[in-house]
C-alpha cells in the first residue's frame, strides 16, 4: 500500500512545524558583511574567517572566496 500526502504551506511555516531554528538573523548579517566588504568597507580577511568558522571548506574553496575579495578590495593609496 502506498499512501501520498501532500502539505500546503509555507517555508517559515515548514520550518515552524519541524521546530527548526529562525536563522533569518544570521542570514541577514551575513549578506550584510559580504556587501559591506564588495565596497570596501571590511576587510577581506575578517569574511575569510567568519566563514571559515562557519562554513568549513576545503583549501580551494577558500582560495577562491580569497581570490573574489581580493579581486574587489579598494587599492591601497
Amino acid at each position: 500500500m502506498k499512501v501520498n500526502v501532500e502539505v500546503e504551506c509555507t517555508p517559515e511555516e515548514a520550518r515552524r512545524a519541524l521546530g527548526l531554528p529562525d536563522l533569518t538573523p544570521i542570514h541577514e548579517r551575513y549578506v550584510a558583511m559580504v556587501n559591506e566588504a564588495m565596497s570596501g568597507q571590511v576587510k577581506p580577511e575578517l569574511i575569510e574567517g567568519m566563514m571559515r568558522s562557519w562554513a568549513p571548506m576545503s583549501e580551494a574553496g577558500m582560495g577562491f572566496w580569497r581570490r573574489m575579495f581580493e579581486g574587489n578590495a579598494p587599492k591601497p593609496d
